[in-house]
């Protein structure tokens, strides 16, 4: 399968702002084509900026500015191939079974024992999608960007993100590894970054998508991290910026593959 991905941000900085994209393709083995290209200017001139590796072939582009400015990010990518499957170290595991900011396991332990006690596996991972799928709305800008996965269930509304969290701590409160992981999604309507769940059974990274709102096989891996606070496009590390366009594309050469939410599926 090959894709084609691509986006374009605008943003506006103060001074003596640090910033840090998270938009490249994860470069994981297994591809058999890899292509991309970055370009990041300031007023018509090249803004240098530096790779550095972040978790599961995840990259950051770190840039500096100075004076105020109004910067331009392009990125595309086309990706043929399959990324072969990540091994799991022991330490992500114990990483992944913990509470974290946006998916509170601990407060929704009662919860995940009512709805799915006596669940495990894929039967477990089924049961969890189908269930968030059902109890949440998909509603474009009704959450807060501080909102949690308790949050979430309460309101009963949100976005890929919130949708992912619930998914993501419930399944931690049954004791499976999981993860929120930001792809490129053929498919996706309304266009845009994507963000689902990927968890550990049967020995390998499964990913669930709660929303259904792209077929998962065409997903490509952006970064993967505890939540949404490992994971943002992009973020200060210092000063201030403002995001004024954002433009993000993800096309398959050829049909899309058809979507199974009751199928085991890895990431590629």
């Amino acid at each position: 399968m090959e894709r084609t991905v691509s986006a374009r941000m605008v943003f506006r900085t103060i001074a003596d702002t640090k910033a840090a994209l998270a938009i490249a393709v994860a470069r994981n083995p297994g591809y058999t084509s890899f292509a991309e290209s970055l370009t990041v200017t300031a007023d018509g001139q090249p803004v240098p900026f530096q790779e550095l590796a972040d978790n599961h072939g995840g990259r950051l582009h770190y840039m500096e500015f100075v004076e105020p400015t109004e910067v331009t990010v392009e990125y595309s990518a086309t990706v043929a191939g399959q990324a072969l499957a990540e091994e799991a170290t022991l330490a992500e595991l114990i990483r992944y079974v913990r509470p974290s900011r946006y998916a509170e396991s601990d407060r929704l332990l009662p919860t995940a024992y009512a709805e799915f006690g006596g669940l495990h596996g894929a039967e477990l991972l089924q049961a969890v999608r189908s269930w968030v799928f059902g109890e949440l709305r998909y509603i474009s800008g009704s959450s807060r960007g501080t909102d949690g996965a308790v949050e979430t269930l309460l309101h009963r509304r949100g976005v890929c993100r919130d949708f992912a969290h619930l998914a993501i701590a419930l399944l931690r409160s049954k004791d499976v590894p999981a993860r929120l992981t930001a792809v490129y999604a053929p498919g996706l309507s309304p266009m845009d970054f994507h963000a689902v769940a990927e968890a550990h059974v049967n020995g390998a990274w499964h990913v669930i998508d709660p929303t259904g709102l792209a077929p998962r096989e065409s997903m490509l891996r952006i970064t993967a991290g505890r939540d949404s606070s490992d994971t943002a496009f992009l973020s200060t590390v210092g000063g201030r910026l403002t995001l004024t366009e954002l433009r993000v594309s993800a096309v398959v050469n050829g049909q899309l593959p058809a979507e199974d939410p009751a199928r085991l599926v890895m990431l590629g």
